[in-house]
């Protein structure tokens, strides 16, 4: 691959960090605000269903097929579970507790997010690869869904007041997608053939953490509107982006 590509990919994955900005300030102004929360797990849901089901998925089954694509989105989808599973980890929902709570669980919901945060890094930079105007098309989608999530990790400290932790793990957090895309880069390169496959494998992982994830943690705030709305919201800006694509 040119250098050119490697740069182009590395720069849309920072817009990571971005959105990482940006959740933490809401965080700051809206952290009293659950109806803003179920909007963010509604957009953020629909964001990535949108990109595997409309944009990963039918380039992977184009390019190597139903059968290999379909077995590559249930090794993705297998690969983000098995870390659940070793790797435990909770999402925040407001709720009265301990200033000890709090901080455990902004921490987790931090180790979530990188494992949300990772693979997309991954379906970006191996899409960019596969077609540049894809690439940015989920790199901005990514980001834009990014933000409500970084807004959940960052409330608990908020309410904390521990600005030092929040600091921290928004780095972390935010690092995680350029981390994934420095990986997708790798495997590509050394496996350019195999391309389509970490497309699906990529697909897969995102409806997981999808359906497994962020519809799960909408479902606690017993807001179920709001979230159809964040959903709605998020097919119509993906529907926008993919006219400018």
């Amino acid at each position: 691959m040119l250098p050119n590509v490697y740069i182009a990919v590395i720069l849309l994955s920072l817009l990571s960090a971005l959105a990482t900005l940006i959740g933490v300030f809401l965080a700051l102004y809206c952290k009293k605000s659950d109806k803003v929360i179920v909007v963010g797990l509604g957009f953020s849901t629909g964001t990535m269903l949108a990109i595997s089901f409309f944009e990963l998925i039918p380039e992977a089954v184009k390019t190597a097929g139903f059968l290999p694509a379909s077995i590559a989105i249930i090794l993705g989808a297998l690969l983000i579970f098995s870390l659940h599973l070793i790797i435990p980890h909770i999402h925040y929902v407001k709720e009265g507790g301990s200033l000890s709570w709090q901080m455990k669980a902004a921490y987790l919901v931090a180790l979530g997010m990188i494992l949300h945060d990772f693979p997309e890094g991954f379906a970006m930079a191996n899409s960019y690869v596969y077609a540049p105007t894809l690439g940015i098309l989920i790199a901005i989608s990514i980001a834009i869904h990014n933000i409500p999530e970084e807004f959940a990790m960052a409330v608990p400290l908020v309410i904390a007041r521990n600005r030092k932790a929040l600091v921290n793990l928004a780095i972390l957090s935010g690092l995680a997608e350029p981390l994934g895309a420095i990986f997708g880069l790798f495997f590509v390169s050394i496996a350019p053939s195999l391309n389509p496959f970490f497309l699906a494998v990529a697909a897969g992982a995102m409806i997981f953490v999808s359906l497994h994830e962020l519809y799960p943690m909408a479902q606690r705030y017993k807001k179920l509107p709001f979230f159809i709305f964040g959903f709605v919201l998020s097919l119509v800006v993906y529907w926008g982006l993919s006219l400018m694509f």
